[in-house]
């Protein structure tokens, strides 16, 4: 476990929108960069110097409305959720409406529609995956589900899950989803303000899920057949989770989550283990004040690091494209309170270097992804939120 505070700089410059990018070495990747390469320019593209990379800050499209989360679609288009519970769809250039047959989400304090995802084999079944804010007795609560989407619309909605209970509570519903290489399906969620639930097995907050395809429990999760636990549960203690992500090597689950007043965490998701929150923090309470004496106990695991003061992350993904070559392994993480992008140099399960970027954009991240082009994406959340792509500014690769 690392903790790390430092504060970081980059320098920017103003300059012309970058030539379009050699050809792709696949045809998968000449398709996106045909795609991505269309966007017109909204305005100067800042240029950014970072320790090893320079790089643009290219808007491929805006007129996002609180983005949320986004997929890469296999024919180079991008699915984007809004807040609000729109479904966007980019490709080409153009920007759809929202697209009918989606998720029927509610707007509940930091709650909406929150992030979607495509099955393994989308090419073949067309499923994608949606969390969003459900509202039902009680309340509200994070839920999953999933539709296949025929390019215009979605079709065949089916909900898979719904978090229990639903409460009023206004906060933390995490919530991202990512497949494993086995093919089952993780879905975070958030404590929903009720801290002490992160460490009651008998409800579903503070819980990372572990599911089938289809939503169905596998027999091998780690609390099946216990009376005193949910069997969707995963792993627990966990505050709110807004990142979530595969790692490229490991192929293990990834994530990340909102500490109080500092004790962001960035975690490695191990079967049945407990991740402490309330009993053990590097936070503390807002205004000042112990949540806990402890920082570590028993049975109890520890993150890879901690920010304090908290940076509010959301959004992560492992870089392993080839534009940017001297990042590739790195950990991405947006961040909302700092407004910027955070690169994680690591090695193993070791914190290796940390730094700042595109600070100077001054805008909340909700959303980063590895473009399957080699490029970064990231979503400012925002009401007149953006769809930016990071370019090497002097070149792919270089």
């Amino acid at each position: 476990m690392v903790q790390i505070k430092p504060r970081l700089k980059e320098t920017f410059r103003r300059a012309p929108r970058a030539t379009l990018a050699p050809m792709a070495r696949t045809a998968a990747g000449l398709a996106l960069l045909l795609v991505f390469s269309m966007s017109p320019a909204l305005a100067a593209d800042p240029v950014f110097r970072a320790k090893d990379h320079a790089y643009r800050a290219v808007t491929v499209t805006d007129g996002l409305n609180r983005p949320w989360g986004m997929v890469f679609l296999p024919d180079g288009g991008l699915l984007i959720t809004e807040k609000s519970g729109r479904v966007r769809h980019y490709k080409n250039g153009t920007l759809s409406d929202a697209i009918d047959g989606g998720p029927r989400s509610v707007v509940w304090g930091q709650g909406g529609l929150l992030d979607v995802a495509i099955h393994p084999d989308f090419a073949a079944n067309r499923w994608v995956y949606f969390t969003y804010a459900g509202r039902g007795e009680g309340g509200a609560s994070t839920e999953l589900a999933r539709a296949r989407f025929t390019g215009r619309a979605f079709e065949g909605l089916e909900v898979l899950f719904k978090a229990e209970p639903k409460t009023q509570g206004r906060v933390h519903f995490g919530s991202r989803i990512v497949f494993d290489r086995d093919g089952y399906l993780y879905v975070t969620y958030g404590d929903r303000g009720g801290r002490e639930n992160s460490q009651d097995l008998r409800v579903h907050q503070g819980s990372v899920f572990r599911f089938t395809d289809d939503g169905r429990v596998p027999p091998d999760n780690p609390f099946v057949g216990r009376a005193d636990a949910r069997p969707e549960t995963y792993s627990y203690g966990h505050r709110n989770v807004q990142g979530a992500a595969l790692h490229p090597q490991t192929g293990a689950v990834w994530t990340h989550e909102h500490g109080p007043q500092g004790g962001d965490e960035v975690n490695v998701i191990r079967r049945g283990a407990n991740y402490g929150w309330p009993a053990i923090t590097y936070g503390e309470e807002y205004g000042g004040g112990a949540i806990s004496p402890h920082t570590t106990l028993p049975g109890m695991e520890q993150p890879v690091l901690h920010w304090t003061p908290s940076i509010a992350p959301s959004g992560m993904a492992f870089y392993t494209g080839d534009r940017f070559p001297k990042w590739w392994g790195s950990l991405f993480v947006g961040a909302l309170a700092h407004r910027h992008l955070r690169r994680i140099g690591l090695d193993g399960e070791r914190v290796t270097d940390q730094e700042i970027l595109l600070a100077g954009l001054a805008e909340r991240i909700r959303d980063v992804e590895n473009g399957p082009d080699g490029f970064i994406y990231v979503l400012i959340d925002s009401a007149d939120g953006r769809l930016i792509r990071l370019e090497p500014a002097d070149g792919p690769g270089r």
